[in-house]
């Protein structure tokens, strides 16, 4: 077992660790770890990340900088960040971090819910290259601005319907939406909850949501190198943001309700 100051494992923090006798162009020697097979090198100081800068990084995320600026910030690696991401977007919950409170009120002898109104809108995005477009779908709640679904594909009926299916059961049932003219949600949310109107005082809290995530959001800023490379991580950031902001939403709510 090698006994320099730094001989646990980057991975599983595991201290059964040994030489591996190999060294890098540095001649530096390599060790592995008994428990989980690791390899790594004492002097990849991208694997010893404090949790101080851990929770730094989280934040940074949520900021209009690149992956590759992070690390500049950092001094990480980026091969490190992105296995680090990975982590962390695998423990998002599928609900967003939506909370809503349904108000329920007694007229004649009985309780009626009431009402909640949602905006709907869709935010134009690409994958790899700009012939790649991923539209996402966006429904917010109107009184506390929380995302409660969204998904990403295209401007089909199939793409209306899947973020239909994503949204509260709850919402669903006692939940006014309101859109712009587009086809594809008249065919999906029934008649009776769907207002939809061409005049964007109908949909300006969802409109001025869409221009807070593309200044936020690096992958979503026009003309710029940070977009996404693959569908799964465009995906999967897009995630990690409206489960922040509907958490900094809910904040903000409880502090400014009445």
């Amino acid at each position: 077992m090698c006994n320099s100051i730094k001989t646990y494992c980057p991975r599983c923090l595991c201290t059964n660790v040994k030489k591996n006798g190999l060294f890098n162009k540095q001649k530096t020697q390599q060790y592995k770890c008994k428990s989980c097979s690791k390899k790594f090198f004492l002097t990849g100081s991208s694997y010893f990340i404090s949790d101080f800068k851990k929770d730094l990084l989280k934040d940074l995320l949520l900021e209009r900088l690149s992956l590759r600026g992070i690390c500049r910030v950092l001094k990480v690696s980026l091969t490190w960040l992105l296995g680090f991401l990975k982590d962390i977007w695998s423990d998002l919950p599928d609900d967003l971090n939506v909370k809503l409170n349904f108000v329920k009120k007694l007229v004649a002898g009985r309780f009626y819910i009431q009402m909640r109104k949602c905006e709907a809108d869709e935010l134009w995005s690409f994958v790899q290259n700009k012939g790649c477009v991923q539209y996402i779908w966006l429904v917010q709640d109107r009184e506390t601005r929380q995302i409660v679904a969204y998904e990403i594909g295209d401007r089909s009926r199939k793409t209306a319907r899947k973020l239909w299916d994503k949204i509260p059961k709850d919402l669903k049932d006692n939940g006014l939406f309101y859109t712009d003219d587009w086809d594809s949600y008249k065919t999906v949310i029934p008649q009776g909850q769907h207002l939809s109107s061409k005049y964007k005082k109908d949909t300006n809290h969802i409109e001025r949501f869409n221009a807070t995530i593309r200044n936020r959001c690096s992958r979503l800023v026009r003309k710029n190198l940070a977009f996404s490379k693959s569908t799964e991580n465009h995906h999967l950031a897009i995630k990690y943001f409206l489960c922040n902001y509907n958490l900094w939403c809910q904040k903000k709510y409880e502090q400014t309700a009445p």
